[in-house]
C-alpha cells in the first residue's frame, strides 16, 4: 500500500521548485512509465493499481526502487491528471552537459517565453518525430518537467533534450558564427519558398506576443506559413505547436 510520505512526495513534485530541489519529476501513464523503465530507465517510486502490477513483466517491476499498491481514488488523488491511468512513476531527473556545439550541422528548435504546458510537450514531441534531438527554451518558458507537460510529449521526453538557456546571447554568438537563426514571424517569406538549410536555429515566439524585438534582431532569415491571404475574424495566427508542426516539417522534408 502506498504510504502517506510517498503521497506526500507526489504531490509535492506538482511545484516546479519542489522538482528542481529533489531532482524528481513525475511521468503518469501505463505506456509510458512501463516503455521509460524497459529503455533502461530506473525509477525511485512506482504507484499502480495492483491487477497493473500484477499484469506487468518483471523486467518492468524490477526497474522501480519502491512499488506500491494504490486503489482507483488514491490515483485520482495523487494523478495531475483528471481522468487517471493505472500507474504513475516518480523517476531522477537526467541532466547533461549543455554545449553550443550542437548547433553544428543541425537544426534546433528554440522558443521563447513559451507559457503553454501543452505547447512545449507537443513542440517536443514534433522535434522527436523529426530527429531533432535538442530544443532550447529560454529560462521563462514553461518547466520541461511539468507533468502536464510530460504528458503531452507522449514519451518524446526521452528522446530529446531540453536546454534552458538566455537566448539573446545564445543566438547572438550563433550568427557570429555563421549559424543561421530561422525566425516564425507574420512578415516572413512563405516557408514553402524560402532557402532552408541543414543546420541552424528555429526560432518560435511566445504564444500571443511572437518573438520579441530584443530576439528578432538576431534573426538572419524570417519565414512565415501562409495562410488565407485576407484577415479572417478570430483567426490572426496559427497555434505555436501548430506552426512548429508544420515548420519543421518542410525542414525535413527538404533535408530528406
Amino acid at each position: 500500500m502506498i504510504t502517506r510520505n510517498q503521497v506526500k512526495l507526489i504531490l509535492s513534485l506538482q511545484k516546479r521548485k519542489v522538482r528542481e530541489e529533489s531532482s524528481l519529476f513525475v511521468i503518469e501513464g501505463d505506456k509510458m512509465v512501463r516503455e521509460y523503465i524497459l529503455a533502461g530507465n530506473r525509477v525511485v517510486l512506482m504507484a499502480g493499481k495492483p491487477e497493473w502490477i500484477d499484469g506487468e513483466p518483471e523486467d518492468v517491476i524490477r526497474g522501480a526502487d519502491e512499488v506500491a499498491t494504490v486503489s482507483y481514488e488514491e490515483l485520482r488523488r495523487i494523478s495531475s491528471l483528471r481522468t487517471p491511468h493505472n500507474v504513475l512513476a516518480v523517476a531522477p531527473m537526467q541532466k547533461g552537459q549543455f554545449s553550443e556545439t550542437i548547433f553544428r550541422g543541425r537544426l534546433i528548435p528554440a522558443l521563447e517565453y513559451v507559457q503553454d504546458p501543452g505547447n512545449l510537450g507537443t513542440i517536443i514531441r514534433i522535434a522527436g518525430w523529426f530527429g531533432m534531438g535538442d530544443i532550447i527554451c529560454s529560462p521563462d518558458c514553461v518547466d520541461f518537467h511539468n507533468p502536464k507537460v510530460i504528458q503531452a510529449t507522449m514519451g518524446a521526453f526521452m528522446h530529446v533534450n531540453v536546454w534552458y538557456r538566455p537566448l539573446d546571447d545564445l543566438l547572438g554568438r550563433a550568427v557570429s558564427e555563421g549559424i543561421p537563426v530561422y525566425g516564425t514571424t507574420t512578415d516572413g517569406t512563405p516557408v514553402y519558398e524560402s532557402n532552408l538549410g541543414s543546420e541552424g536555429i528555429i526560432l518560435f515566439g511566445n504564444e500571443s506576443k511572437g518573438i520579441s524585438d530584443i530576439l528578432l534582431r538576431h534573426v538572419t532569415s524570417r519565414i512565415t506559413i501562409p495562410g488565407p491571404g485576407k484577415p479572417l475574424a478570430g483567426l490572426e495566427s496559427l497555434n505555436v505547436s501548430m506552426a512548429a508542426a508544420i515548420v519543421c516539417s518542410e525542414f525535413a522534408r527538404r533535408r530528406t
